[in-house]
């Protein structure tokens, strides 16, 4: 059940800055493939799902960071949990037009 809503934004701490994109991009690939709706913004990126399948989707987001090389990783998270299902449209379309 959709029930939650994670807003992550990602801050690889990498020995070279080279390593910072391609450590971003793999953990949104993770986002990709997981089935979840999503949207990647400027700073963090929204998905949309069951809060325990969002939350093991946090960590393997911060573990790909490491496994990319990284020294570190700081991530800040949001979390909407809610009763009834809720989507990212639903709280934002009156915003998009």
């Amino acid at each position: 059940m959709s029930n939650a809503l994670m807003n992550i934004q990602i801050i690889p701490k990498a020995y070279d800055v080279d390593e910072v994109y391609p450590a971003v991009e793999a953990a949104i690939a993770l986002v990709e493939g997981s089935g979840m709706p999503y949207e990647v913004g400027a700073l963090g990126t929204t998905v949309q799902g069951d809060i325990d399948e969002l939350l093991d989707l946090a960590k393997a987001m911060n573990k790909v960071i490491v496994e990319r090389g990284c020294k570190s990783v700081i991530s800040q998270i949001r979390v909407y949990l809610g009763s009834e299902p809720i989507t990212m449209n639903e709280l934002t379309s009156k915003f998009r037009e």
